[in-house]
């Protein structure tokens, strides 16, 4: 019952009218494009209302029950992504991929509303703040990856070509396309080509103040109906609009469960990233527990109503906040705004070409794509580098949580070592004073009188599990001396392996019949080993100073 205060809405008032009304109805004229981009991208031809859609029913809940105020959600290029490897994993199974056939959608619609239902769940187990956690190496892999992916997608409707599925399937039917003397349909072709020229040339002065994806849905749409004959268009939107709509499951139960936790988790940590710009933009901090609980409902409610997924989108969110937005309001006007132009039924969608949709994403692709990080991660780590290939090549070919989960272990066992090398470098080992020690005069001096019968033993900083190994391959040095001290006054952290081979240092000592001194300050390293008993097996007390332990050492190395 604790967890049901995420449910009331978040920050909903109208102390920022003016600016949220701007923001919302900016963000949502640049929102307009996109999700129908996102939805062709996702389900293929026929596939454009139901980005729109997505947006109107993500856009508004998650602006309702989310944790960051200012965020606007939608349909975005990773979940557009997800969702085209959702339906490649069911045509795999024989499910047939035509949208009119009805057999498609409410199984990817079951797979959606999972998808909300496991991202409702991570925000109430608070898994939130875990997600922002992915080395930046990982993150920059992976949306590099999906910009590749949206680029490799588009080339079939660019050049008026129909392709669906991943990667690879769409790659496979253009091969198989040109195998068998098909051409490109020149129309298509001309239509990407226009589009991309207003995406990527419009002039910054005119671009602050109507946006090229808009300008180019216009501009391009009214071109093209004087064109000709036999250009692939959105075609006719479906009856009835926006409507509950049950999903359908089936036999399906296995796959569609494993493809709502990939849309979970991938919904969540793109939401989370975004939520992460929204607070270096607005100067404020999002719930990012909350943040996932308002996606997922979003997210469900969308499956519900035949809409594409969504998270918290980038681009849209930065505009509605340079617009004035700054309240959840603004992110549910820009879902009221695209509402109307779907109970307006909007004729004129129907007759966007899809070669034009494929411009306006072959944009989104290429911004996505991390370049900056891409040509320059070498110079920085070779390691790092390694990293950020490897997954963007997973993400591209093979799976893209799977990229993720892999980067992340990869990046963390690289972090441990880095980590581990640090921590050995702090072990210090001595029987005779060096110039270079570390220890007083008179410290040195007492050293060098036990004559190299008594070694001291420094570790320093936070001990890990790594630092377990260093611990491990000094414990052969204990049968060398009569005395053995241990002094950990400089470690801030004590792991639990780590104390575990302390305890096994120890142990050899005392059967060697040795003298052994544990110098532990008082504080939480003293009280784990305390825990351990580990005050029984030395000689003194824990809280003995170093200068005193030398000085017994001295007495105890003296011949008998």
């Amino acid at each position: 019952m604790a967890n049901l205060k995420f449910l009331a809405p978040h920050g909903l008032h109208l102390r920022n009218l003016r600016g949220d009304l701007f923001g919302g109805v900016t963000a949502a004229v640049v929102a307009l494009p996109l999700a129908l981009a996102f939805g062709n991208a996702a389900l293929g031809e026929g596939g454009a209302v139901y980005g729109l859609y997505g947006a109107v029913v993500v856009g508004f809940f998650a602006a309702l029950f989310g944790g960051t105020p200012s965020q606007v959600s939608g349909p975005t290029g990773p979940m557009s992504v997800a969702v085209a490897g959702v339906v490649a994993t069911l045509a795999a199974l024989g499910v047939n991929q035509d949208l009119a056939a009805g057999e498609l959608l409410p199984l990817v619609m079951a797979a959606v509303v999972l998808g909300g239902l496991f991202q409702i769940l991570f925000g109430v187990l608070r898994l939130g703040r875990y997600v922002t956690l992915v080395p930046y190496s990982v993150v920059s892999g992976f949306m590099s990856g999906v910009g590749v992916i949206i680029l490799l997608l588009q080339v079939g409707p660019f050049l008026g070509i129909s392709t669906r599925g991943g990667v690879v399937a769409s790659l496979t039917q253009l091969h198989q396309h040109f195998a068998t003397s098909g051409g490109i349909n020149p129309a298509a072709l001309g239509i990407g080509v226009m589009t991309a020229a207003v995406v990527f040339l419009t002039p910054k002065t005119i671009a602050q103040r109507l946006p090229p994806p808009l300008l180019a849905l216009v501009i391009i749409t009214i071109v093209s109906l004087r064109w000709g004959e036999g250009l692939p268009r959105i075609g006719a939107i479906p009856e009835g609009g926006l409507r509950l709509v049950l999903p359908v499951v089936g036999d399906h139960w296995g796959a569609l469960v494993q493809a709502g936790l990939i849309l979970a988790v991938l919904g969540s940590i793109d939401s989370l990233l975004t939520s992460l710009v929204a607070d270096s933009l607005t100067q404020t901090r999002h719930l990012s527990d909350r943040e996932l609980i308002g996606q997922g409902i979003g997210n469900s409610l969308a499956g519900l109503f035949s809409g594409l997924p969504g998270a918290g989108a980038t681009m849209r969110t930065v505009i509605n906040v340079q617009s004035g937005g700054r309240t959840p309001l603004s992110g549910m006007i820009h879902s009221f705004v695209l509402l109307l132009l779907v109970l307006l039924k909007a004729g004129p969608i129907s007759q966007i070409p899809n070669a034009l949709l494929a411009g306006i994403l072959a944009k989104v692709g290429i911004d996505i794509i991390d370049w900056n990080f891409l040509f320059r991660a070498h110079r920085i780590s070779i390691k790092t580098a390694g990293v950020m290939y490897g997954v963007l090549l997973m993400t591209v070919f093979w799976d893209l949580i799977w990229a993720v989960l892999v980067g992340v272990f990869v990046a963390n066992l690289m972090t441990v070592e880095s980590i581990t090398a640090y921590q050995l470098e702090g072990m210090e080992a001595q029987d005779r004073a060096a110039a270079d020690s570390h220890l007083p005069v008179d410290e040195k001096a007492l050293l060098d009188a036990c004559d190299g019968h008594a070694m001291v033993f420094r570790l320093s900083g936070p001990l890990s599990f790594g630092a377990a190994k260093g611990i491990s391959d000094r414990m052969s040095l204990v049968r060398n001396y009569k005395v053995l001290i241990l002094d950990l006054s400089a470690v801030a952290r004590l792991g639990v392996t780590a104390a575990l081979a302390l305890e096994s240092m120890l142990n050899a000592a005392v059967g060697h019949k040795r003298h052994v001194f544990l110098i532990a300050p008082e504080g939480r390293v003293r009280e784990r080993l305390e825990r351990l008993n580990l005050q029984d097996r030395v000689t003194g007390d824990l809280s003995i100073s170093r200068k005193v332990a030398l000085q017994r050492a001295v007495e105890l190395c003296r011949p008998s």
